[in-house]
């Protein structure tokens, strides 16, 4: 059996966006730099395990608190994947995420 992993290292949050959506990604985008977070380049190209295109923004555990609920009341109906970095990318994403908005597919073959 595996060792549990009990130590969360930071958060990842995915905003995904399409040609129609990327104003409203945009805005979503700008509200969050209000927090102390770390904005990721837009990756119009699909990167990794997503299959839409999306930005990520990561944040300490301190700013969960604050950044998660601000994303549930103001993701201007985007989809987003927030997971923590704990070290093991598959877990993370597919086990212990939640997801504000439709759970997106994944490429499962692009995690650890």
């Amino acid at each position: 059996m595996r060792e549990p992993t009990s130590e969360i290292k930071g958060y990842h949050a995915h905003v995904y966006y399409d040609p129609r959506t990327k104003e409203a990604a945009a805005r979503v985008r700008e509200g969050l730099a209000q927090f102390d977070v770390q904005l990721g380049r837009w990756h119009d190209e699909l990167v990794g395990p997503h299959l839409k295109s999306m930005y990520q923004v990561a944040f300490a555990p301190d700013q969960f608190g604050k950044v998660v609920p601000w994303l549930m009341l103001n993701r201007d109906g985007l989809d987003v994947l927030v997971h923590p970095s704990t070290g093991n990318s598959a877990e993370d994403h597919l086990k212990n995420s939640l997801w504000l908005g439709d759970k997106i597919r994944l490429k499962i073959e692009a995690l650890d």
